[in-house]
C-alpha cells in the first residue's frame, strides 16, 4: 500500500513530454511510481478532469524576512510554489552586525518595497554570519522549502561598515574578505551569489544600494570565490546587459568556473528589439551556461486607492487631505463635487517619468475588474476610455478609481508594452537559455502583485490568450518546474518521476484563474501588501503531505531549507 496515489489525472510531468493520464503514487517524501498503479493508497486522491503538474520551482523572490516568521508564505504558496528561492538582487539580512540591522532594513525597504515595521517586528536575528542565517531558516518548518544567495550588499556592509554604499573602492585585502565571506556562504548551503547593478535600486534615503558602481575587479572577484564548486548561481540586476565592459567579466565568470550565471535586465532597452534574445543566444552558441530571466508578462505598478501609488498621489489636496485617510473615508472625500474640483484642476508635484504627461501616461494603465486582463487593447486603458466618453484621461480615472468603493485597481506595465501586445514577451519565453523568473514573491507590498505568476503564465499562454500564438502546456509546466531547478542544482525536484520529491500540484485547469489584487494588513506590526488570490488549485503535495486544498492551507509543513549541493540527486541533464 503506498501513502498516497493520485489516480487518473492528465500528467504534465515537467520533461516537456506530452499530458498523459496515469496515476501517481507517493511513498514518504519521494514518488514512488508513475503510471497505472493497482495498489491502493492510505489516502487517494481523484484526479479525474485535472492536471497533475511538478510543483512550481520559482527562482526569484524576497521573502528572506517573511521566512524567518511565517509558516505558511503566502501569496506564492496560494498559487502551487513549492520551492522559492530568494536572496535575489543583492539584498538580504546576512551576514549582519549587530549594530547593522536597522541598516539592512531600511535597504530593504528601500528597494524590495516590504515595510520596514513589519521586518522589524517579525525578525528575531538570531544570527551573524551566513551559515548561521541557513542554520536560523532550517529550523522553522513551512509550506515550502526556501533557498537563498548570498547577498553583495550584506557582505559589502559587513565588511566595508559605513562605506559600504559610498564612493569608496575596497582595497585588495577587504575584496578578499568579501570572496571569503561569499565562499562560506556556497560551502555552507547557498544556492548561489546574487548583486544588483540598477540605479533603481536605492534605499529609504535615496542612497545606491551597495554594490551598484562595484568595479569589475570585485564583482569578478566575488564570483570567482564559487571557483572549484560543484554549485553556486551568479545572479545579477543589471541596467548594462549585455555592455561591453560588463559582458566581458561575466562570460569570463563562465568560462573560467562553468557555474550558471542569470542575468534580470531592468533598461527598457532591454525589452525592445532583440537584445535579450541574442544575448542568450550568444551564451547558447558559444556553450555557456548564462541565462537570462524573464517573467510572463512585463513588471506592473498597481495603481489605486488601496495601493502607494496612483496619479492623483503628487496633488496638494489628496497629499494633504486624502492619503492618510482609511479606505471608506478617502472614497467619501473625494465623491464630494468641490474635492474632485480640485485635484483635477491641481498639478502634480511628481513630474519625472511617465507623470511628466499624466493624460498620456493614461493609454498605458488599465482598470483590472474582476477578471483581471494583463494584455489588453489601447482602447481598454484608461486613456482610451476617456477617448470614447469624450472625457479626458484624467476625469475618467478619477471616476475609475471610486469604482467599487476605492477597491478597483490599475495595471500599469513598466516596459515592453508599447505595442499593446506580448510578442516581444513570447519570442523571448521560448529561447532555450531565458529562465522563468521575477515573480518578485514577498516584495514590493505596496505597488506590485506578481507572486501569482506562475498562475498567470498557465492560464494566460496556455489557454487564454487571444492576441497572437500561444505556448503548449507541457513547455510551459516544464520551464516553471525541471529548467529552474536545474538551472539552481535541484535536481531531485521539477519533474513527476520516480525517485524524486513529490512536490505536486492537481490543478482543476478549466476553473484555473486569478482574482483582481487586494491590500490586506497581515503582515507583523499590521504591515500592508497586496496579494492575489487565485482559484482553481485543487491540491499541492510539499514533500508528500497535502499542504492546501482548495486554496486552503491544511496545516501541514513539510518543507524547510534547500542547501546547493547536499540534497540533489543525480539526473540526466537536457
Amino acid at each position: 500500500m503506498h501513502d498516497l496515489v493520485i489516480r487518473g489525472g492528465m500528467v504534465v510531468d515537467g520533461t516537456g513530454a506530452p499530458p498523459r493520464r496515469a496515476d501517481v503514487a507517493v511513498d514518504g517524501d519521494k514518488i514512488s511510481a508513475v503510471g497505472d498503479i493497482a495498489a491502493k493508497g492510505r489516502r487517494e486522491i481523484d484526479a479525474t478532469g485535472l492536471i497533475v503538474t511538478p510543483g512550481w520551482v520559482d527562482i526569484h523572490t524576497h521573502y528572506d524576512g517573511q521566512a524567518t516568521w511565517d509558516a505558511v508564505m503566502g501569496p506564492s504558496s496560494w498559487h502551487g510554489v513549492t520551492t522559492a528561492i530568494m536572496g535575489n538582487c543583492g539584498v538580504g539580512f546576512a551576514p549582519v552586525r549587530a549594530d547593522a540591522h536597522d541598516f539592512l532594513i531600511e535597504l530593504m525597504e528601500g528597494v524590495e518595497d516590504i515595510p520596514g515595521s513589519a521586518l522589524a517586528e517579525g525578525i528575531d536575528w538570531k544570527w551573524e554570519t551566513f551559515p548561521e542565517y541557513l542554520d536560523a531558516l532550517e529550523s522553522k518548518k513551512r509550506t515550502i522549502d526556501v533557498g537563498v544567495h548570498v547577498p553583495h550588499a550584506s557582505v559589502r556592509a559587513y565588511v566595508l561598515g559605513e562605506r559600504c554604499n559610498t564612493d569608496y573602492e575596497p582595497n585588495a585585502d577587504e575584496i578578499a574578505q568579501m570572496a571569503e565571506i561569499v565562499r562560506e556562504g556556497v560551502i555552507a548551503g547557498a544556492l548561489g551569489f546574487s548583486t544588483s547593478r540598477t540605479l533603481l535600486h536605492k534605499d529609504l534615503k535615496g542612497v545606491h544600494m551597495p554594490g551598484t558602481f562595484a568595479g569589475s575587479d570585485e564583482m569578478l572577484a566575488l564570483g570567482l570565490s564559487m571557483k572549484g564548486l560543484k554549485h553556486g548561481v551568479f545572479e545579477m540586476v543589471s541596467d548594462h546587459l549585455g555592455d561591453d565592459d560588463e559582458w566581458m567579466w561575466v562570460k569570463g565568470f563562465a568560462n573560467e568556473t562553468n557555474l550558471p550565471v542569470t542575468l534580470v535586465a531592468t533598461s527598457a532597452g532591454a525589452y525592445q528589439g532583440d537584445k535579450m534574445y541574442n544575448i542568450a543566444e550568444e551564451a547558447r552558441a558559444h556553450g555557456m551556461d548564462i541565462r537570462p530571466q524573464i517573467a510572463g508578462r512585463p513588471t506592473g505598478i498597481l495603481q489605486g486607492l488601496t495601493s502607494s501609488f496612483n496619479v492623483f498621489s503628487g496633488h496638494p489636496t489628496y497629499r494633504r487631505d486624502i492619503a492618510p485617510l482609511p479606505l471608506e473615508e478617502k472614497v467619501a472625500m473625494m465623491r464630494r463635487p468641490e474635492v474632485r474640483e480640485a485635484l483635477l484642476s491641481e498639478e502634480s508635484a511628481m513630474r519625472g517619468g511617465g507623470m511628466a504627461d499624466p493624460n498620456a501616461l493614461l493609454f498605458h494603465v488599465f482598470p483590472l475588474g474582476d477578471n483581471p486582463n494583463y494584455e489588453p487593447d489601447r482602447e481598454g486603458s484608461v486613456g482610451g476610455m476617456a477617448e470614447a466618453a469624450g472625457v479626458a484621461p484624467m476625469e475618467m480615472m478619477y471616476d475609475l478609481l471610486l469604482r467599487d468603493g476605492g477597491r478597483e485597481l490599475f495595471y500599469q506595465p513598466l516596459g515592453g508594452y508599447f505595442t499593446y501586445n506580448f510578442d516581444f514577451f513570447r519570442k523571448n519565453m521560448q529561447h532555450p537559455n531565458v529562465l522563468f523568473g521575477l515573480s518578485d514573491g514577498g516584495a514590493h507590498c505596496g505597488v506590485i502583485a506578481d507572486a501569482g505568476m506562475p498562475t498567470f503564465i498557465l492560464t494566460h499562454w496556455a489557454r487564454d490568450r487571444v492576441k497572437g500564438e500561444k505556448f503548449p502546456l507541457e513547455f510551459l509546466v516544464r520551464k516553471l518546474t525541471s529548467d529552474t531547478a536545474k538551472a539552481y542544482g535541484l535536481n531531485d525536484r521539477g519533474q513527476l518521476k520516480e525517485g524524486l520529491l513529490a512536490d505536486i500540484n492537481v490543478i482543476d485547469f478549466e476553473r484555473l484563474r486569478l482574482f483582481r489584487p487586494e491590500a490586506v494588513y497581515d503582515l507583523p506590526a499590521g504591515g500592508r501588501r497586496l496579494v492575489q488570490r487565485a482559484e482553481g488549485y485543487r491540491y499541492t503535495v510539499k514533500s508528500g503531505e497535502v499542504t492546501f486544498e482548495d486554496g486552503e492551507h491544511t496545516g501541514a509543513l513539510p518543507g524547510g531549507l534547500v542547501r546547493g549541493g547536499r540534497e540533489a540527486v543525480i539526473l540526466e541533464h537536457a
